[in-house]
């Protein structure tokens, strides 16, 4: 896997933070927990896209009533299937 080494200029109160991450061993080096952070917005940003596309998705195509009944009924199909 090939890196690219970036810099990052961070307030002191928010290097004090990460730090404390690491002397609690949340993260092993402050560079581990800056790609925890990093990765998690790039997640974050891509489950928002999804969830754009998904509601205009069904305001160009909204629901019947049939695929709202079909949908609770599947639902709770699973559910009953569930073994809790």
């Amino acid at each position: 896997m090939t890196t690219e080494q970036i810099a990052v200029r961070l307030r002191r109160e928010l290097l004090a933070d990460l730090d404390d991450l690491v002397n609690r061993g949340v993260y092993p080096s402050r560079a581990a927990a800056v790609r925890a952070g990093v990765g998690a917005i790039t997640e974050l940003h891509r489950r928002s896209e999804t969830d754009r596309a998904i509601i205009n998705g069904y305001r160009r195509r909204p629901p019947k009533v049939s695929d709202t009944d079909a949908t609770v009924a599947s639902l709770r199909d699973a559910i009953a299937e569930e073994p809790w």
